[in-house]
C-alpha cells in the first residue's frame, strides 16, 4: 500500500517544527491537546489545486490529515470533475480544531493565526505549480483573502469560494426538506465554481468533460487516496463510513475522547 512520507524535507519540515501551539490556539477556543493537523495531499511539486479548508474534525485527529471524514470525500469528488485525482494539496484556515461555536470566527483573523498560515501558503504556492484555488467554507475565504493582501506568489490565480462539503447537515436541523433544499443550493453553487475554474486547470491528472453535480441528489463520495495517509493506516480510514465519534458522559470526557471503533464490514475474522 502506498503511503504519505511525511514532512522530511524543508520547507515543510521546519513548518512542523514551528508549529505553534497554546499560546497561539487558546485552549478554550481549540482542542489542541489532540494536536495540530497540517495537511492532506502532495508536497512533492506535483500539485496543480490548492483547496483551502476549515478546520479538522474526528476522523482527522486519528488519521494525523485534513479533509478525511465526510467532508474530505465531497471534496475528492469535487476535484475528481476538475480531471484532479492527486495533484492536489489541502491546508486548513485553522491548525486546531475548533472547540465550541464561535471559536474559528473570533480567532481566524489573529495575526499569529494568520502568520503561520501564511508560511504554509507560501511554502506551497513556491514548490507546486498551482493552477487554480479553492476554499470551502467561510473561514477558508477568509484564510486566502488574507494571503491576497501579502502580494505573495499565487495571489492572482484563478480562485472561487464554495460552500463547506457539510453545510448543508449542520444548517437543516435534521429536517428532511431542509437538507434536501440545502444539497441544491450547495452543488448548484459548487456546479459554479467548476465552471469557473475547469478552464484554469490546464494539466489535469486525467482528461474529462466536465461533468457537473445532479442537484437533485446529495454530493457523492470518492475515497481518499492511500498516499494521502501515514503508513500503517487501514483502508477503512479512508472510507467514508463514521468510525471516529467524540464520546463522554459530560463536557469534559467528551473533550478528551475519541472512540474509534473499525466498520463491521472491515473486520477480517468475518470473512473467515
Amino acid at each position: 500500500m502506498e503511503f504519505d512520507p511525511g514532512y522530511g524535507a524543508d520547507p515543510f519540515a521546519a513548518l512542523v517544527r514551528e508549529a505553534p501551539g497554546a499560546e497561539t490556539y487558546p485552549v478554550h477556543d481549540f482542542r489542541v491537546e489532540w494536536g495540530p493537523i497540517f495537511h492532506r495531499g502532495r508536497l512533492d511539486g506535483t500539485a496543480r489545486v490548492l483547496v483551502i479548508g476549515q478546520d479538522p474534525a474526528t476522523h482527522e485527529a486519528i488519521t494525523r490529515r485534513i479533509l478525511v471524514g465526510e467532508a474530505g470525500q465531497r471534496v475528492q469528488a469535487f476535484l475528481a470533475r476538475l480531471g484532479i485525482d492527486r495533484s492536489y494539496v489541502m491546508v486548513n484556515a485553522l491548525l486546531y480544531s475548533v472547540y465550541g461555536q464561535s471559536g474559528g470566527e473570533k480567532h481566524v483573523s489573529d495575526p499569529g493565526i494568520v502568520g503561520y498560515r501564511n508560511r504554509w501558503l507560501e511554502a506551497l504556492l513556491t514548490t507546486s505549480p498551482i493552477e487554480a484555488v479553492v476554499a470551502f467554507g467561510h473561514l477558508a475565504d477568509t484564510a486566502w483573502q488574507a494571503w491576497t493582501t501579502t502580494g505573495g506568489p499565487g495571489v492572482d490565480l484563478p480562485y472561487r469560494p464554495a460552500p463547506h462539503p457539510t453545510q448543508p447537515e449542520s444548517s437543516s436541523g435534521g429536517d428532511p426538506q431542509k437538507l434536501a433544499a440545502a444539497y441544491q443550493r450547495l452543488l448548484t453553487r459548487w456546479n459554479e465554481v467548476l465552471t469557473d475554474l475547469a478552464p484554469a486547470v490546464a494539466h489535469p491528472d486525467a482528461v474529462r468533460p466536465l461533468e457537473t453535480f445532479d442537484v437533485s441528489a446529495p454530493p457523492p463520495d470518492v475515497p481518499i487516496l492511500p498516499d494521502d495517509l501515514p503508513a500503517g493506516c487501514p483502508s477503512w480510514m479512508r472510507s467514508v463510513r463514521a468510525w471516529a465519534s467524540r464520546e463522554g458522559t459530560d463536557q469534559e470526557s467528551k473533550r478528551a475522547t475519541i472512540v474509534v471503533t473499525v466498520p463491521t464490514a472491515e473486520r477480517p475474522w468475518h470473512a473467515q
